[in-house]
């Protein structure tokens, strides 16, 4: 929002005004050095807003700036292996851009734009599909295919779709309508993905550590919790189920 400034900073939380077009979980960029921050609350043209980086030497009356966009993560080839913080950005190449430092407002997209995967398409010209629906698949990692979904809310005939290598951001294919179809699509992080159909948990989860199996079995799907405290083995717990679990894709997020 044009013209919006600090009035008030304590930590982490920072007032800004005025920003009386301000939504809720919108995100902002905070003082000069473009600090990224979300809109937590909002009373008449006063916005308080969390900042999730270091806001060391912001001073009151510098510039905020509203993005009208949510907080999102870009979903598609290239999340593997990946280690994001809090705010989707990779580590890897925050590294390279201001070293092992975060610098302040630094920016990094949570996939690799310039990567190729080979992309092969499962649908034909002419189908309908809707959200969710797979069109193709890459094969990311030895062994483990990642399928590309129709993005949730997109429904529609398609009027083109290619095989070959292509990047995130290209276009493999497209609807009637003209809307593009991409390997990757963004989505904001505060709204659960949609489901079809919630499955029974009425299969084991084989954890591979008899004790668990047999005395404390978990189903697919389930929820689990470990309690212990500091040097009693909920890390170690937590390494071999990553190991041995029976399990394609392991997620830390800590």
């Amino acid at each position: 929002m044009s013209g919006a400034a600090l009035v008030r900073l304590s930590g982490a939380l920072a007032e800004a005004r005025p920003m009386p077009r301000a939504a809720l979980y919108e995100l902002a960029r905070v003082g000069r050095r473009r600090l990224l921050g979300e809109v937590i609350r909002v009373q008449g043209d006063l916005a308080t807003l969390q900042v999730y980086e270091d806001t060391n030497g912001l001073e009151i009356g510098e510039p905020v700036e509203s993005t009208g966009n949510a907080l999102t993560v870009s979903l598609g080839p290239g999340l593997l292996g990946a280690i994001l913080d809090g705010i989707g950005r990779p580590l890897g190449r925050l590294a390279e851009q201001t070293g092992d430092f975060i610098r302040p407002g630094a920016e990094a997209a949570t996939l690799e734009a310039g990567a190729r995967w080979q992309f092969t398409p499962v649908v034909r010209v002419g189908e309908s599909v809707q959200g969710g629906d797979v069109i193709g698949t890459v094969p990311e990692r030895p062994g483990l295919e990642h399928r590309v979904l129709v993005p949730p809310g997109v429904v529609g005939i398609v009027a083109a779709i290619e095989a070959g290598e292509f990047t995130v951001t290209d276009a493999v294919g497209r609807l009637e309508d003209g809307t593009p179809l991409r390997l990757a699509h963004a989505w904001p992080v505060r709204r659960p993905r949609p489901v079809a159909e919630q499955l029974p948990d009425d299969r084991p989860f084989v954890t591979g550590q008899r004790v668990f199996d047999f005395l404390f079995p978990v189903a697919e799907g389930g929820a689990v919790v470990v309690p212990g405290g500091f040097g009693t083995g909920k890390t170690v717990i937590e390494q071999s189920l990553a190991k041995y679990a029976d399990a394609d894709i392991v997620v830390y997020i800590g």
